[in-house]
């Protein structure tokens, strides 16, 4: 059986869960989601999802647990959001551990502070969807000499959501609407089922 798993580490984890659980039930398909929080849980996924949070402390825990070197080892695909679109970069405008799985440059808070969070229409997969944006990064640049790299959304100008390979960073919050559009794509078109 398929395993999505959910890094339990910090943020909006129940929140993820509750929207993969959505998104299966959408989609009509047999997966298990699990909470994730070590190394060994991560080894038996076919997926990860890495919410937002902090992203420093995030990923000290990831490098602190070897869960970066399962995930790479293991070719598992991983949806990141917020925090996770940082995390899943190589570089970043601070000093911290990132995973390194994508060839992007991040910025982090890109759209301010938590009193700046906001609200807005943006379009991905071609259509109309809400973006939930707390402390938002955004990114700063990708390796355009990366065929498997794919520009999914853009918002006034800046790139919110990339993909390469199988792997989706995305600088909002999905897990705080009630649309699963993109959970679904992860589970679909990543994890091709």
């Amino acid at each position: 059986m398929v395993k999505i798993g959910i890094l339990n580490l910090q943020g909006a984890v129940s929140e993820h869960y509750d929207m993969t659980k959505k998104a299966i039930g959408k989609l009509g398909v047999d997966i298990e989601v699990k909470s994730v929080k070590y190394a060994e849980d991560i080894e038996t996924c076919d997926g990860i999802i890495i919410s937002g949070g902090e992203s420093t402390v995030i990923g000290k825990l990831i490098h602190e647990r070897g869960i970066d070197k399962v995930i790479k080892q293991n070719n598992i695909p991983v949806f990141g959001t917020c925090a996770g679109m940082v995390l899943l970069g190589k570089k970043t405008d601070f000093d911290q551990p990132l995973m390194g799985l994508m060839d992007i440059s991040v910025k982090r808070n890109r759209y301010g502070s938590q009193k700046n969070s906001f609200e807005a229409p943006i379009e991905i997969f071609g259509q109309e969807y809400l973006g939930v944006f707390i402390r938002a990064p955004s990114l700063e640049s990708y390796d355009r000499t990366k065929k498997d790299i794919k520009i999914l959304s853009k918002f006034d100008g800046e790139i919110i959501a990339i993909q390469q390979g199988r792997n989706i960073a995305i600088s909002f919050h999905p897990e705080l609407t009630d649309d699963t559009l993109i959970h679904e794509y992860f589970i679909k078109e990543v994890l091709a089922i």
